[in-house]
């Protein structure tokens, strides 16, 4: 029954992320809404027993990729000012009002037993272990792990290599 909560509970967070990554207008606001969806998306994890698979997804793509992300639309240039004007004045209310219900509920859940690690059976449950993932990786994916890695690589030199040059560029156009 906890487990239940929980997952409507993040799934309805992740499907609200999902949403505010498509409709938000400010670009920071749709990275902020990519960010909530991975972390209901690592919470979903945990509750089907894969918990390295969410701390990858957690360490991965909530840390390096959404700091990336932040990066490229900071690079770009969203520093304008805000043209919706200021906040909605009862969105500290709001904010508070979701932040207890989500404490309460997570306590709440907390609260029941968890089974973990194995099924009603008493057999293990590997799925999502370090050592079921590292199989996986390291032996049947090898090449397209290595392949991945390869490409990422590539594009932050390429990344980093466009925005040295092209300060540079700008730098002697500012001369002439």
């Amino acid at each position: 029954m906890a487990e239940t909560i929980v997952f409507i509970i993040f799934a309805a967070v992740a499907l609200v992320g999902a949403i505010a990554i498509v409709a938000a207008k400010n670009p920071v606001y749709s990275a902020i809404g990519l960010l909530s969806t991975m972390f209901s998306i690592a919470v979903m994890y945990v509750l089907l027993d894969a918990h390295f698979v969410a701390i990858v997804q957690v360490i991965v793509y909530a840390g390096a990729v959404m700091t990336l992300f932040l990066f490229v639309i900071m690079l770009i240039g969203v520093d304008k000012p805000d043209a919706y004007g200021p906040a909605v004045p009862a969105q500290r209310i709001m904010t508070a009002v979701v932040s207890v219900g989500l404490f309460a509920s997570i306590a709440l859940a907390g609260r029941a037993a968890w089974v973990t690690g194995s099924d009603a059976f008493g057999t293990p449950n590997l799925n999502g272990t370090i050592e079921n993932v590292s199989d996986e990786l390291f032996g049947t994916w090898t090449v397209v792990f290595l392949a991945t890695v390869m490409l990422l690589t590539i594009a932050a030199v390429g990344t980093i290599a466009l925005a040295y040059f092209g300060h540079e560029v700008e730098d002697e156009e500012a001369v002439l």
